[in-house]
């Protein structure tokens, strides 16, 4: 029998899950937002277009999403550590596999979805624990775990274009698939949590993940407009990291020189809309900062908003049913930017298509701020009402 924590929110061993936490953020988004480094390689060594390489990245983003009530089912039934552990490892054989790819189609199964379903089974875990050790503090802790993307794609783009210049993609992928075996050790940091949840003037020990997937959240009003934000959100957040490389290439640079949530998304929509303007060096450097900056915050508040629409006690089931209605637009999102730039022979297009579609997330953002203040309406008017019926008896 597995050794269980004692409830310790938002300190002691909280801050153990928030160091695998950001590790994790960086070993899986970080590396898929760096795979742009990759792309020009690939798809020069296959001799494809843009759209048929954006595959790769847009099957493993699609399988994290759609494999996450997996992830979330596997925990409840052994263990979030066994869970990441294992994924940490089909991570890194999936990489390892892929750098022995002879067609884009090997590539897709081992780097997109067998890479995919790894970062699912470590990433939506992870998150779902340090959401269940802190509570006053969950905004923090998630800024801080989320920076761990931020920061890793900005030290392994150029760690990636070292390795490629020196060992060729093949090799760089051999490593990173090294690398990737990282995931486990931040598996083994996971330890259990003993939640203990006043309901009815009883109190009960209820299990970190009660459900394995609680498809009742479709009735959720708040929770579905939510959803509709991450499909828009997903299909602006991917393809930029992914062809920032090629369009500072095709610019004449080396890879080297490369209220909240609504005001977040609406000033990543912004700055994506204005990169296509950005022709030097220092402009995209503007760019990318910004860009990180934007999209940093934007990630730290979007995962700390879900449990403020379902409830903590139901965040495990929820994020994995939220990240798999979002796996649209992550499957979507790179294959319709390709698209575009094949189109019109412009990288600058990709980043336009995913300006466009975060501006339209945050319209679903400002649809749920009107439920929210709808709802507490109602609520104050009722409390208002059962005041009133108390007085005019007492009285």
């Amino acid at each position: 029998m597995e050794r269980r924590g004692a409830a310790a929110p938002d300190g002691g061993y909280a801050w153990l899950i928030l160091l695998s936490c950001f590790f994790v953020f960086g070993l899986t988004f970080g590396v898929i937002k760096s795979f742009g480094v990759f792309f020009v390689e690939i798809q020069q060594y296959f001799e494809t277009t843009a759209a048929g390489t954006s595959w790769i990245t847009s099957i493993a983003v699609a399988t994290i999403h759609i494999a996450a009530p997996v992830s979330s089912a596997l925990s409840a039934r052994f263990s979030h550590r066994a869970v990441v552990i294992s994924g940490g490892l089909i991570c890194s054989a999936a990489v390892v596999f892929g750098a022995l790819a002879r067609s884009l189609t090997e590539l897709y199964i081992t780097v997109g979805f067998l890479n995919g379903f790894g970062y699912a089974l470590t990433w939506t875990p992870t998150v779902t624990m340090l959401g269940l050790y802190f509570d006053r503090r969950r905004p923090v802790a998630n800024a801080l775990a989320s920076a761990g993307e931020c920061i890793l794609t900005f030290s392994l783009t150029p760690l990636f274009q070292l390795l490629i210049d020196s060992f060729s993609w093949r090799g760089a992928l051999l490593i990173l698939g090294g690398l990737q075996l990282n995931l486990c050790v931040c598996g083994m940091l996971l330890r259990p949590l003993r939640l203990n949840v006043l309901e009815m003037n009883d109190q009960e020990t209820v299990k970190d993940f009660q459900h394995y997937v609680d498809y009742t959240l479709i009735t959720n009003g708040r929770f579905m407009v939510y959803s509709m934000f991450g499909v828009f959100a997903a299909l602006g957040f991917f393809a930029p990291s992914l062809f920032l490389v090629p369009y500072a290439r095709s610019q004449g640079l080396s890879e080297y020189q490369v209220q909240q949530l609504t005001a977040t998304v609406v000033l990543l929509g912004a700055v994506l809309l204005l990169c296509p303007l950005a022709s030097t060096f220092p402009e995209l450097v503007a760019f990318s900062a910004a860009h990180g900056l934007v999209y940093g915050a934007t990630v730290a508040v979007h995962i700390t908003v879900l449990p403020e629409v379902v409830g903590v006690e139901r965040l495990g089931s929820a994020l994995g049913f939220f990240m798999l209605i979002r796996s649209s637009g992550g499957l979507l999102g790179p294959p319709i930017a390709g698209f575009f730039i094949d189109k019109m022979e412009n990288y600058g297009m990709g980043f336009l298509m995913s300006g466009v579609a975060l501006i339209v997330s945050a319209l679903f953002l400002l649809i749920l701020h009107q439920m929210n203040q709808q709802s507490q309406k109602t609520a104050t008017d009722a409390a208002l009402t059962e005041k009133k019926i108390w007085k005019k008896c007492f009285c």
